[in-house]
């Protein structure tokens, strides 16, 4: 009777995920040959790493049991620096959204008692959204680890290629902002 070794099987690597942009741009130049797919590259990328990146922030934020709306609340506070205090109006600009949004987002977070509302005073109708200590202790150990997995998130790009990246998508996103903000908002038309 013979013994043999056990087999020791080398590690697969795994395949890498298929290139969704690059294979559309080239079934699109198959298909309607000269057709400009450069495009292709670079905004189905973005398509694809914001869902991602966003299928991650949410994860992120379920373990430090936060919604991104709640996030952006409190941050939007914690950057303001002390008193940690802004009015409606000031938090509507900060976050781009409108009035009511806020109104929703700190009813939430007041309820959860991580903010505080202070009237500005009579006769004034300011209102005034305050962090308050629990508020104060949430944001500032939910972006400690919200910053921290999202650099590991980039880390695959060494520090020169990170700095490259976030000045071109700040050129693009600059550009975007502009055209939008001359073309007004879009509106969808559905199929006719």
């Amino acid at each position: 009777m013979t013994v043999s070794e056990p087999t020791v099987s080398e590690p697969t690597v795994p395949e890498p995920p298929p290139d969704r942009a690059a294979e559309i741009a080239r079934a699109w130049e198959r298909a309607q040959p000269g057709l400009p797919v450069g495009s292709i590259g670079i905004v189905t990328r973005i398509f694809q790493a914001a869902k991602l990146l966003t299928d991650e922030r949410r994860r992120t934020l379920a373990r430090v049991h936060l919604d991104a709306a709640t996030l952006d609340l409190l941050s939007a506070l914690r950057r303001s620096g002390p008193p940690y205090r802004l009015s409606t109006r000031e938090l509507s600009a900060r976050s781009l959204i409108t009035a009511g949004a806020v109104t929703q987002r700190v009813a939430r977070a007041q309820q959860a008692g991580l903010v505080r509302r202070i009237p500005a005073g009579p006769g004034s109708r300011t209102v005034y959204v305050e962090l308050t200590e629990p508020g104060h202790r949430t944001v500032e150990g939910a972006v400690t680890e919200l910053l921290a997995y999202e650099q590991q998130l980039v880390d695959v790009l060494d520090p020169g290629q990170q700095e490259q990246l976030s000045l071109l998508l700040a050129t693009l996103l600059r550009s975007l902002a502009d055209r939008a903000a001359s073309q007004g908002p879009a509106q969808d038309v559905g199929i006719q």
